[in-house]
């Protein structure tokens, strides 16, 4: 077998659970859909994935390509730096984290990567991680201390992130009402679990995209929204907005509130990347019944709930990238394997959300990186002596008009029903529901 996504921690091991988790919901959604025909115990199991498929799409930032052109996953000013006291992993893809992250080492803002380093290696880690978490200047900058694994487990913030279920549910203290009867009544004519079903989706980067972009591909009608600043990164979104449909809204403009408090009224689930009321702060009001995905840094428990984060930031401050590196420098895993795995799950937690029950009261379906990350850290099968990790297998890629991306990893989508294109350029409507 092909060492796929080799490493130190048993990578493979967890994309193929997360990705089973997702086949287990939808199965379970399409068994409500269409009632059962067999007991469980008669029922075949689902198609177990392909190691290579599943690889390949974690991995989707390596076999992505526009025009045969790859793309660099990481701004210059984004990777670890050695400071005096150890090293740092910073993350300053956005143009506002960059700005961010210059202003907190007192650096102008179009500073190159070796001068930034060497300003770096002057200070200490552990400080600017206190800064970049404090006020302005230099607040909101995207900074981690790499941290052994034993330093991360006793810590207050490492103790917090491994406990409780790796995806945590709970119902909403809420009136019943019948909101989702009309997704329940689409997907009964539908063949997709979950045909019929409106995911409004407020998520950027990788773990929330890979959640709804998984929703889709289920049959959910999944319409992303964003702000027009900062612009999503435009490969990263043709890298994860296969099935979805993506639009452009200014909260801070009385008109844009309000079509996106219409569409937030008629969707059946609301996906987030946002800290605890943020969505509140930005104006909006889930209403009742309504299902709701989020996705976190470090989780809602603990000294560094709320705080900002990243795939690569969980990875330097739990302990994982001194395990992959190698004589005290650290690496990396072979993919954002924290992001994918957190996306699987989290749209696996919301599709049985809506399974449990197509009328009542909402629920809250939350995952966090840095518990995804405890998971991996748990899991056995460590390999020290692990070989290189192999390649991106091109034969599970797809092209569509010039634009190269993963397949889907569920086996038994050969590809996604839509190919992605360009970010905020669809109206923000939902679509008709399908007469009965």
């Amino acid at each position: 077998m092909e060492p796929w996504l080799a490493a130190h921690l048993p990578v493979l091991d967890l994309a193929l659970d997360a990705v089973r988790a997702v086949q287990r919901a939808s199965a379970r959604a399409g068994r409500r859909v269409n009632g059962p025909v067999a007991s469980d115990a008669a029922r075949p199991d689902p198609v177990h994935p392909d190691p290579a498929r599943v690889a390949t799409a974690f991995a989707s930032d390596r076999v992505f390509a526009l025009d045969g052109r790859p793309m660099e996953a990481f701004a210059p000013l984004s990777g670890f730096f050695r400071t005096s006291d150890g090293w740092v992993r910073t993350h300053a893809n956005y143009p506002h984290h960059r700005s961010r992250l210059t202003a907190l080492v007192g650096l102008p803002d179009d500073v190159g990567r070796p001068a930034f380093a060497q300003r770096l290696a002057e200070l200490a880690g552990q400080d600017l991680e206190d800064r970049a978490a404090g006020p302005e200047p230099g607040g909101g900058a995207i900074v981690a201390r790499v941290r052994t694994e034993q330093e991360w487990r006793t810590s207050a913030p490492g103790r917090a992130s491994s406990s409780g279920p790796l995806v945590r549910t709970a119902r909403r203290a809420e009136p019943t009402g019948a909101r989702r009867r009309r997704a329940a009544e689409a997907r009964r004519s539908g063949a997709a679990p979950l045909a019929g079903v409106r995911v409004l989706d407020l998520t950027r980067v990788i773990a929330g995209p890979v959640a709804t972009r998984t929703l889709a591909l289920l049959g959910a009608d999944v319409l992303r929204v964003d702000p027009p600043a900062p612009a999503e990164i435009e490969w990263q979104h043709l890298d994860s907005g296969q099935g979805k449909r993506s639009t452009v809204l200014d909260l801070r403009d009385g008109s844009d509130r309000r079509i996106a408090q219409e569409l937030l009224d008629a969707a059946d689930v609301l996906v987030t990347g946002y800290r605890p009321g943020a969505v509140e702060a930005l104006g909006l009001e889930a209403p009742r019944g309504v299902v709701t995905g989020r996705v976190s840094a470090w989780g809602d428990t603990g000294p560094w709930a709320g705080r900002r984060g990243f795939d690569s930031i969980v990875q330097a401050a739990s302990g994982i990238a001194l395990l992959e590196g190698q004589d005290g420098v650290p690496g990396a895993l072979p993919a954002q394997a924290l992001d994918h795995a957190s996306g699987y799950l989290l749209a696996a937690g919301i599709a049985d959300a809506l399974t449990r029950t197509d009328d009542g009261p909402g629920v809250d379906v939350s995952v966090s990186l840095a518990r995804t990350a405890a998971w991996l850290l748990d899991l056995p099968g460590r390999d020290p002596l692990h070989p290189a990790a192999a390649k991106a297998s091109a034969g599970e890629t797809v092209t569509h008009a010039g634009v190269t991306t993963a397949r889907p990893a569920l086996p038994d989508h050969d590809d996604y029903a839509h190919p992605a294109h360009r970010w905020g350029t669809d109206a923000p409507t939902w679509r008709p529901t399908p007469p009965r």
